[in-house]
């Protein structure tokens, strides 16, 4: 299939990633909103715990969205995931604020938040078993990187329009309807998206009839233990490295406007590594990619850390957060695609969705409120740092162990 054709899977993938994860950027008005001081002096804490709450229902959208990928076809999967997640980000751009109705306020972002989840759940694991279907063999990395490749292109429209929002409204405004604005400009492209998915071809082929149907659906468990570390430690990055603009409020105390300009800066680090990781897995292999980005990541989080903690402004941070995002995806990228070929096809939508829905409702919806709660309890601006270290030396020991997949490396063209 033609890229340009891909790019259809990458525009949804990118309003659906846009929806789910907006909220996050906008976690301190959401909590002026939702959880006023006046209820409790911990909003900030319940705006990232309502976010993290979000992941919950991930791994439920995973089996019974990832299971119609595999069952019915990639396609009716991806445009159903799709309509759940525009009825879920409408609904919170309309939901009225704690001040007008009270404690069901907090309660129906609840609701659409897990109904978001569940959507999201169910994204993943069909878009990229299409996308690798779609690709030819010795072009599956630059293919999958469509997928991370649009995410964050979303990362990187949700900053721009905050930074533009947070500098041409006043702190008031952005914490009234702002917010929503941001939030109600996703949801306007989903008609558009689900008439675009509905368009395209269907990737799953027939099973093969001369092979039995237990091979099929066979993969060692030794793989899915690797490929949960790798999809751990991509989390922890993604997701620790997108908490940085409420890091710049929160921790640094810099202005909301200079604090959304991190934004921008994560999802254009973010497109660089994900386009130089497809290209570069597709010519040298998944394996030697991986591994070089960790490395590099091992060497700079904590210096980074350090220079905007001991020179807090604008520069230290766009600088910082440009650097590790390009490694962070060119990491993230590499292992996306190994995970993905390792799969047989016949399981390929179930298990990854549920592998990265596993993933990232443990460590995704977690890892924002584990770095406050870390930073409150250490009383120190480098805890950040400090966990997703921890998960970087756990992904060394996976990328290690896993096997390679590049057809380049293996010679297995027809995989």
């Amino acid at each position: 299939m033609p890229l340009r054709k891909v790019f259809i899977v990458g525009i949804g993938n990118a309003l659906e990633f846009y929806d789910f994860l907006t909220y996050s950027y906008f976690a301190i008005q959401i909590g002026h909103c939702f959880f006023p001081d006046a209820q409790t002096t911990h909003g900030l804490m319940f705006s990232l715990a309502t976010f993290g709450v979000g992941f919950l229902t991930r791994p439920l959208g995973a089996l019974v969205i990832g299971r119609l990928g595999d069952r019915a076809g990639r396609k009716p999967a991806m445009v159903l995931s799709f309509t759940l997640m525009g009825i879920g980000i409408t609904g919170v751009a309309l939901t009225p604020s704690y001040a007008h109705i009270g404690i069901v306020a907090p309660i129906l972002l609840l609701t659409f938040r897990l109904l978001q989840g569940f959507a999201l759940g169910g994204q993943v694991g069909p878009s990229t078993a299409f996308l690798i279907e779609a690709a030819p063999p010795q072009r599956r990395g630059l293919y999958v990187a469509v997928q991370y490749m649009t995410q964050d292109l979303a990362v990187l429209a949700a900053g721009l329009i905050g930074y533009a929002l947070s500098n041409f409204l006043s702190a008031a405004a952005l914490d009234s309807w702002g917010w929503r604005l941001a939030f109600l400009l996703g949801a306007a492209g989903v008609p558009f998206g689900v008439y675009l998915r509905g368009a395209l071809p269907e990737t799953l082929t027939a099973k093969d009839p001369a092979m039995p149907l237990a091979a099929q659906r066979r993969a060692p468990l030794s793989l899915f233990v690797l490929a949960l570390l790798l999809l751990i430690v991509t989390t922890i990055g993604g997701y620790g490295l997108s908490y940085m603009t409420t890091y710049a409020q929160d921790s640094l105390r810099l202005a909301a406007g200079v604090a959304f300009g991190a934004t921008v800066m994560n999802g254009i680090g973010n497109v660089i590594g994900d386009i130089s990781s497809g290209l570069c897995s597709d010519r040298i292999g998944r394996k030697p990619v991986m591994l070089f980005a960790i490395l590099m990541l091992l060497v700079l989080v904590l210096p980074a850390y350090l220079a905007m903690t001991h020179f807090p402004g604008a520069l230290t941070v766009y600088l910082a957060t440009s650097v590790l995002c390009i490694f962070q995806q060119l990491f993230a990228n590499a292992a996306l695609v190994t995970i993905a070929e390792s799969l047989p096809m016949a399981i390929r939508s179930t298990a990854l969705a549920t592998l990265y829905a596993i993933a990232t409702t443990l460590f995704g919806g977690t890892t924002q409120l584990v770095i406050k709660l870390l930073t409150a309890a250490t009383d120190s601006s480098l805890a950040p740092a400090w966990y997703i270290t921890g998960a970087l030396v756990m992904g060394v020991v996976a990328v290690t162990l896993i096997r390679e997949t590049a057809p380049i490396k293996t010679g297995d063209a027809a995989h």
